[in-house]
């Protein structure tokens, strides 16, 4: 065998060698690829399953507060009244009372002035009992106003302007600015 031939013989065996070794690169790279995609997909599947966890916690909480806040509101709206009502509880004290002073023997003409004045007391701790929650009378002397006033009859008089108010057939009540009962009056022409 010649020299060259011997020489090409080494060339291609040397060639074939590198690319036996550049082929095992490409595996090895391909592989490493591979176990780094793998890696990546578990972590992003690791971390899909946290936030989906999260979510569902999240989710519950909210929902658990939602109903939690609407049992409060419900709770609130039916108890909103309480307060008036504990307030009007020493007014029913007070008529109980002027029952029972009816029940005793003794002078009528006393016993008459009696209950007058615990009528009175009475009609004047509901009254400030109504205005501690915002209810208030619509006053006699309040020019007339069709909002708060409901004029059910018309009548000529010297005495008051024309528009204005002669008397009062019923007293209206206010809610706070809102009206809860007109007062029904007479007013001038």
């Amino acid at each position: 065998m010649s020299k060259e031939k011997l020489q090409d013989e080494n060339l291609q065996k040397e060639e074939e060698i590198v690319e036996e070794k550049e082929q095992e690169v490409v595996t090895d790279e391909a592989e490493v690829e591979t176990v780094t995609v793998e890696n990546e997909f578990e972590s992003l599947q690791t971390e899909l399953a946290e936030l989906k966890d999260k979510y569902a916690r999240v989710h519950a909480d909210f929902d658990n507060i939602k109903k939690r806040l609407e049992r409060e509101k419900y709770t609130a709206v039916e108890y909103a009244n309480e307060k008036f009502a504990k307030d009007m509880i020493p007014v029913m004290d007070a008529l109980d009372g002027a029952m029972k002073s009816v029940e005793t023997d003794g002078d009528k003409a006393e016993l008459f002035d009696k209950l007058k004045e615990g009528i009175e007391l009475t009609h004047k701790q509901f009254l400030t009992q109504l205005d501690k929650h915002g209810v208030t009378m619509v006053a006699h002397d309040e020019p007339f106003d069709p909002n708060i006033h409901n004029a059910v009859q018309t009548v000529d008089s010297e005495e008051v302007e024309s528009g204005q108010i002669v008397q009062t057939f019923q007293t209206g009540y206010k809610y706070k600015n809102r009206p809860l009962r007109e007062a029904m009056v007479i007013v001038a022409n």
